[in-house]
């Protein structure tokens, strides 16, 4: 193969350490963004906060009129920082020549890599496991094992008590067959367990059963809510037909015959209306109350308002501190030593400098899209949902003059509050559905109506897909039987057939 050279012309982005903190600074949520700015004070001395700068202001202005004017130390003091304080604008101005305007965030996904945006340091994770020991929470399980602790029982009872528990989940219920579960203890202890019968864990999930809270250990809803019915401190007409139900028939409930039911139990419409009230009236998820997850809280990026007639967009500032360069610091660096300590703190200079312009740079970028998603759906702000109009990446990054991706970056985990409400600005993206006059209609927009005709149905004849499609239709809106089934399994609402109720 003959070797030659060739010149080629062509463009590329060349990610530089700055250029992927800033993009990585981009896509951070504002939690994340916290952890990481506190990341920087503690590593970076030439970096501190608003709060910091004006308590150290405040302190050197009580030692000023503690101090007496006259001491020789005082005024020696002054002129060095007199003589420091006219060297910083030159200095200022020879680290801002390196540092441009604006910083290149816009980039596609082909010129960048996919950045963490956990923290991975150890001091964060000790910091993570410190507040999680802290902020811990009783498990349903240590709920069910406090209750055993207290109830007189023989060693052998509470060794299958102990198992039992260990198979409950969250919601309540076990899900592990007493077989299994006898089956478990004869290999793990076949000493003590070796003649046992299965009669024996039955016995023992009935005492589990008794326990707070009311259904915990069913092994299915029947016998979840037959657990909870009779419990009930006051016995309500009606409870042995509805035993009956929740023990026999309570596939057909699910299934909503009604006429099925009623042939079953020998009731009328109005009796069977009472037993299935008094069922709704019970928890099927007993374990749900006894929560073990730690709350997560949203933080939002932009604020919305309606000032004098007009909607306004401002970051919020709160959401993490202002950051400054250490003027102390900054003022011990000397422009021709090389020595260790000098190269030190120009490296961290220069470091604290790209990390502020970054921030300011997330902060532009975030109030310009913001701003440019209020404006295009300004009928959403004003009317609701059922107004929200079709809208994609690519019609804000045309906007903004920015790559779709860097779109992307900026609506993930980022939040918007408006009075209707904190929407996450991806909320805002939606397809376009054909009308029949010729223009587009939002999806979501889409789903606030079927949510609507739903929701002003007759209970007793729910509207199928294919009259809530027709209905669209008469209102311009063509949609598929197909597209509306699948726009109300995404909202969580059950076909007609199981929304069906007695009047």
């Amino acid at each position: 193969m003959k070797q030659s050279l060739q010149l080629k012309m062509g463009q590329h982005l060349t990610m530089t350490p700055q250029l992927q903190q800033a993009i990585k600074l981009l896509q951070l949520s504002t939690l994340d963004l916290q952890h990481e700015i506190q990341e920087a004070l503690e590593s970076n001395p030439m970096l501190e906060t608003g709060e910091e700068s004006d308590a150290s202001a405040a302190e050197t202005e009580s030692k000023e009129l503690t101090t007496p004017s006259e001491d020789a130390t005082t005024q020696a003091t002054a002129e060095a920082s007199a003589t420091s304080d006219d060297a910083e604008p030159a200095f200022e101005e020879e680290w801002s020549n390196d540092i441009p305007e604006e910083l290149a965030t816009d980039s596609s996904w082909d010129d960048t890599y996919q950045i963490s945006s956990g923290s991975s340091s150890a001091a964060s994770r000790d910091d993570d496991f410190m507040e999680s020991n802290d902020t811990s929470e009783e498990t349903l399980q240590d709920h069910l094992e406090w209750q055993l602790n207290l109830t007189p029982m023989s060693q052998t009872d509470v060794a299958i008590a102990e198992v039992i528990i260990d198979g409950i989940d969250s919601a309540g219920y076990l899900r592990v067959s007493t077989e299994d579960i006898l089956e478990h203890l004869q290999k793990a202890q076949p000493e003590q367990f070796a003649e046992s019968e299965l009669d024996e864990v039955e016995a023992v999930l009935k005492r589990i059963q008794q326990f707070d809270p009311p259904g915990v250990a069913a092994r299915d809803l029947g016998e979840c809510l037959a657990i909870q019915l009779e419990q009930l401190p006051e016995k309500p007409p009606l409870l042995a037909q509805a035993l009956t139900l929740c023990r026999q028939y309570i596939h057909l409930l699910g299934t909503h015959d009604y006429r099925q039911l009623m042939r079953r139990l020998r009731l009328k419409e109005p009796q069977l209306q009472a037993v299935v009230t008094l069922i709704q009236s019970l928890n099927p998820q007993p374990g749900a109350y006894i929560s073990n997850t730690a709350a997560e809280y949203v933080i939002p990026d932009v604020f919305v308002e309606k000032v004098k007639g007009e909607w306004t967009v401002r970051l919020n500032n709160d959401a993490s501190p202002t950051l400054k360069i250490n003027t102390e610091y900054a003022s011990l660096i000397k422009r021709a030593d090389s020595s260790a300590d000098n190269t030190y703190l120009k490296n961290h200079l220069q470091e604290a400098r790209w990390f502020i312009k970054s921030l300011q740079s997330r902060n532009e970028t975030m109030l310009k899209v913001s701003q440019q998603i209020v404006e295009r759906q300004l009928d959403f702000f004003e009317h609701g949902e059922e107004a929200m109009k079709p809208m994609v990446l690519h019609d804000i990054a045309e906007a903004v003059e920015m790559h779709e991706s860097t779109i992307s970056r900026v609506t993930t985990q980022k939040y918007m509050h408006t009075p209707r409400g904190i929407f996450e600005l991806k909320y805002f993206f939606s397809s376009h559905v054909n009308t029949s006059d010729g223009g587009a209609a939002s999806s979501t927009a889409i789903r606030a109506v079927i949510k609507k005709l739903i929701a002003a149905e007759n209970p007793s004849k729910p509207l199928s897909d294919n009259k809530i499609a027709k209905l669209l239709d008469e209102e311009g809106i063509q949609v598929a039987r197909r597209t509306i089934a699948k726009y109300r399994e995404a909202m969580g609402i059950a076909p007609s057939n199981e929304r069906k109720r007695l009047v």
